[in-house]
């Protein structure tokens, strides 16, 4: 019992040492200009691109928050303001200028979702929230 209590003590101290997302497959709050993010965000865009009605593209106006979490592999959690472009869709990949008039841009905001595993080429939107 008293060896019980020890490693009780031990761990819950240890907890708050590093905070929850620092062990390993915590969430945690990641760089804008991460190298990954900006991978599974582009390929966010392009697919939720591909998934609008819309005969205009869409591109991201602004990250608003940017996390991740190792779950064999890496998943980002990524809220951005979005904004329609000038660009018809026919290139959904195509990179374009936000509308500079609020009006034509009509931003709205987006989480996406995103599991990637690099090692087997392997990236899907697990869920997008718009």
């Amino acid at each position: 019992l008293f060896l019980f209590f020890c490693f009780d003590l031990f761990f819950s101290h240890l907890l708050f040492a590093v905070g929850w997302s620092g062990l390993p497959g915590g969430i945690q709050d990641i760089d804008v200009n991460d190298e990954g993010l900006q991978n599974a965000l582009n390929f966010a865009v392009v697919q939720h691109n591909r998934g609008t009605n819309d005969v205009y593209l869409s591109q991201v106006a602004e990250v608003i928050s940017a996390q991740s979490q190792v779950v064999a592999g890496i998943k980002y959690i990524i809220k951005v303001k979005m904004a329609k472009t000038p660009c018809r869709k026919t290139s959904v990949d195509e990179v374009c200028a936000i509308h500079t008039d609020p009006e034509k841009a009509r931003p709205y905001q987006c989480t996406f979702t995103v599991w990637n595993r690099p090692w087997l080429h392997d990236i899907r939107v697990l869920k997008e929230t718009c």
